[in-house]
């Protein structure tokens, strides 16, 4: 069976039948022919255990999932071809399973860069009074209370007043599905709101909202877009790559440093508010350095 004429009618049926772009069917055809070149006695004639062999060859070789699997759409979508058109009596791409795409590690930040960017958040709602000042101070209570808390960011900036009027060491916030959890609240956390409280106070447009961070919005509370564009401002003049940090990375970093100080799977994702432990899962990676730091500083034979 002469694959490389079958491919050529792959793709003429794929300009022709489905008016497919020049890119891809430049895309179909190195896909094709890596394939058919790779697979002995071409691909049109291959058979499953074939193509399977080819697939596990690619993957060892660094392909991405992704690339792995695009070019498994492109072999399926070849086969589909030749059984619709009476060119083969199976389709050998049937029990074949796409490619598993991992999940990626979400960005973080080590313990020193958080620790810097908190400190220049202090450093600043210090500064001597301005018109700036109450901004500041709020930016400050708000960096403080997502590191402290590993809120979501939409239950940030949603917080209620009456979290930091209470001035407890914990508070319930209510998350996605409804559902209520109990969160800390570090004694940096608390002070910081204090400060933002009191200058909030002092403006009484502010000081009637039923909003820990009220603002002008539709909402009735700073928006997520305002703190995620304050955030990246903060990084940059702490000294930290602003591509770097967004609201999520700092939740990342709470749940991280969590981790690698000793602290439960399970309890990182009750305060984390998932309701799978499996979402909880993408760091587990911090485990495993955890534990292999473990066996090497305590075995006995690990020098």
């Amino acid at each position: 069976m002469n694959s490389a004429a079958r491919i050529e009618a792959f793709l003429e049926m794929m300009s022709a039948e489905r008016g497919a772009a020049e890119n891809t069917l430049s895309s179909y055809r190195r896909d094709l022919e890596d394939a058919s070149m790779a697979i002995s006695g071409g691909l049109a004639g291959a058979a499953a255990a074939d193509i399977r062999a080819y697939l596990d060859d690619i993957a060892a070789r660094g392909f991405a999932a992704t690339s792995q699997a695009r070019k498994l759409s492109a072999i399926r979508q070849f086969f589909k071809f030749l059984y619709a058109e009476g060119l083969r009596g199976d389709d050998p791409t049937g029990t074949l399973d796409s490619p598993r795409k991992g999940r990626p590690l979400p960005k973080t930040m080590s313990e020193a860069e958080t620790g810097r960017l908190i400190d220049r958040a202090a450093a600043e709602a210090g500064e001597a009074g301005d018109g700036d000042r109450p901004a500041r101070l709020r930016l400050h209570a708000l960096v403080e209370v997502l590191y402290a808390t590993g809120l979501r960011v939409s239950e940030l900036v949603g917080l209620p007043v009456t979290v930091a009027l209470r001035d407890d060491r914990f508070f319930m916030v209510r998350g996605k599905g409804d559902k209520e959890r109990m969160v800390p609240l570090s004694a940096k956390a608390r002070a910081a709101m204090r400060a933002w409280l009191a200058a909030r106070a002092e403006r009484p447009a502010l000081a009637a909202s039923p909003f820990l961070f009220p603002a002008a919005s539709d909402t009735g509370h700073l928006s997520r877009q305002v703190f995620a564009r304050d955030l990246k401002g903060l990084a940059a003049r702490a000294g930290i790559a602003s591509a770097k940090i967004s609201p999520h990375v700092l939740r990342h970093a709470f749940a991280s440093h969590l981790l690698q100080n000793g602290a439960d799977l399970r309890a990182v994702q009750q305060l984390l508010g998932h309701a799978d432990i499996s979402t909880t899962q993408i760091y587990t990676h911090v485990l495993e350095e955890r534990l292999v730091r473990l066996v090497n500083d305590h075995h006995p034979l690990a020098d």
